[in-house]
């Protein structure tokens, strides 16, 4: 798909591109989950209805995965690329646990805020917004995930990049992730994303706990909030959404094919004798 894809040159200010129907696409997500076995449940936050969907392994003591998307409202391929991989059903026997939705009034908006002008994904430290405080209260009760993928897009970026937590330093899954993304979509090669300097080209290392306090930071993001409370092993994936969607779309869903399919042999490899 790579060969001949070029970037649509829409994005001049903000985000310009293609536009999802939020409620056809929850519709056809949460379909998709109950032919494949998954529990549909929702989470009030004013009048909306932010969609979670479980599905237990059949193994109970098996690996927890939690995906996230739709946090803000001009970033509409995150949930199509769960979709895609629900009508897929490729997962590993794992915990697993989907929040594609969570920002549904900033999707029909195509806002990266919601409808008061709060980014809830600067929101987890403070929770001015119903999203931001009804996800994480509901996120409270959940057991630690073993890994946790945040799907995104970056209407500035010259190509596919994610955010690495990993404080742990276990073995990365990073370079794995942009390997899978690399024939799909263009990697982004500057030196400097997000206002961030890179780790290694397409990798942004923002933070190393213990050296890292997050109360220094006046606003949380999700990553971070899962960070601090539920995982050791997040990746914030960073499609370009400067390109056609379809692209996007398949980025993102190789991304977290790769990271899933390798994290969970990993943690399931029978030790060597």
């Amino acid at each position: 798909m790579l060969a001949g894809v070029q970037r649509l040159g829409k994005n001049i200010g903000g985000y310009h591109g293609e536009r999802i129907d939020v409620q056809q696409t929850r519709e056809a997500i949460e379909s998709a989950a109950r032919n494949h076995g998954w529990s549909v449940s929702h989470l009030p936050a004013r009048e909306h209805r932010l969609p979670i969907l479980t599905r237990a392994a059949q193994t109970p003591t098996a690996p927890r995965l939690y995906v996230s998307s739709g946090m803000h409202g001009d970033e509409p391929a995150g949930p199509l690329a769960l979709l895609q991989l629900l009508q897929e059903n490729r997962w590993p026997d794992a915990h697993l646990t989907l929040a594609p939705l969570l920002n549904p009034g900033g999707l029909a908006r195509n806002t990266r805020e919601n409808e008061d002008g709060i980014d809830i994904n600067r929101d987890y430290r403070h929770f001015r917004s119903a999203e931001a405080q009804t996800h994480a209260e509901w996120l409270k009760a959940q057991p630690a995930f073993d890994l946790t993928l945040l799907l995104h897009e970056d209407w500035e970026s010259h190509g596919f990049y994610c955010y690495e937590l990993n404080p742990d330093h276990r073995p990365s899954l990073a370079r794995t992730i942009l390997d899978a993304v690399a024939p799909v979509c263009p990697i982004d090669p500057t030196d400097l994303i997000d206002g961030r300097p890179i780790s290694e080209p397409g990798i942004i290392r923002p933070m190393e706990w213990p050296d890292f306090n997050p109360d220094q930071r006046p606003e949380w993001p999700e990553a971070i909030w899962l960070g601090v409370n539920k995982t050791r092993l997040n990746y914030t994936l960073e499609a370009p959404s400067d390109w056609p969607i379809p692209v996007r779309v398949q980025a993102l869903a190789s991304a977290v094919r790769a990271a899933v399919d390798t994290h969970f042999a990993r943690l399931t490899q029978s030790p060597t004798p």
